[in-house]
């Protein structure tokens, strides 16, 4: 309750006035006064989860809407690819053997690199030929280094728009230089980055990575099987990589896969063949 005011009296009114403003100030002050939306401490709690999620999902859909998105082939693989570039740098620099024959591997799997930088190149051809929005298809990444990067990166040289879902991290992933700016977000949640990974795809092209890649992966398989999704290609680049880290014939003639969940994955070897079969899926000109 605010102290009654006294009358007549311009010291005490003076005194009561630096008072009430006191008050008000120390209540702003207060975490409860603050809004709901703009209340960190209150919005990192337990109880609001569910509404961090539907942001999270929410401002990249209407971001995308407005940057005029409907449909992306979204790219995996490895972080830890580096360009050719960078590799004959290393290698130029080795000066233990440990230090050159990491550099002659990194050498080696910068195929891969410049393998998703040509295929971003070819989408991004594609689209320079389309008028209708609607008939474009973005490269859209996990917005990382590696062969996220050179994905991003071979539309964006190309001068098209790039997208990129980043994830924050206990070591922090910055997004790559090759996004177009408005088109990098950042998540908290795995489990929504993948959704939106999904959400607008209509490919999905996947080089040689480690756990996040597989995920990502089994993940797209798994909603294909169960027929959450419609069927779309996922293209496997590296042949002998897919072969050697997943038996999937073996997995059918186990009998815990089907011939037909088999239908919809391809195995290539490089940008052109990727971009080849998509084209023939969508019978695209």
């Amino acid at each position: 309750m605010s102290p009654k005011l006294p009358i007549n009296n311009a010291q005490t009114i003076t005194e009561f006035l630096n008072l009430h403003k006191s008050q008000t100030s120390e209540q702003d002050s207060v975490d409860s006064y603050k809004f709901a939306f703009d209340d960190e401490a209150f919005l990192s709690r337990r109880e609001t989860i569910g509404i961090r999620f539907e942001l999270e999902l929410l401002k990249p859909e209407i971001l995308l809407k407005e940057h005029g998105i409907d449909h992306t082939i979204t790219v995996f693989g490895s972080t830890r690819f580096v360009s050719r570039e960078h590799a004959e740098v290393f290698i130029k620099d080795a000066k233990t053997p440990t230090e050159l024959e990491s550099a002659k591997k990194a050498l080696l799997h910068s195929q891969y690199y410049e393998s998703a930088r040509d295929f971003g190149a070819l989408v991004a051809h594609y689209n320079a030929t389309q008028q209708l929005s609607s008939n474009k298809l973005h490269i859209c990444t996990g917005g990382g280094p590696g062969i996220m990067e050179a994905a991003n990166r071979g539309a964006f040289e190309a001068g098209d728009q790039t997208i990129g879902f980043n994830i924050s991290l206990p070591r922090e992933q910055h997004p790559n230089p090759y996004i177009s700016p408005g088109l990098s977000f950042r998540f908290h949640y795995f489990a929504l980055r993948k959704m939106h990974f999904m959400l607008r795809a209509r490919a999905i092209v996947a080089y040689p990575g480690g756990f996040g890649s597989f995920d990502e992966l089994f993940e797209v398989l798994t909603l294909m099987q169960t027929k959450k999704v419609v069927s779309i290609p996922v293209i496997l680049v590296g042949k002998a990589f897919w072969n050697e880290m997943v038996n999937f014939e073996g997995m059918v003639q186990f009998g815990v896969i089907d011939q037909e969940d088999m239908k919809a994955i391809h195995f290539v070897e490089t940008a052109q063949e990727a971009w080849k079969i998509i084209q023939d899926w969508y019978q695209l000109a």
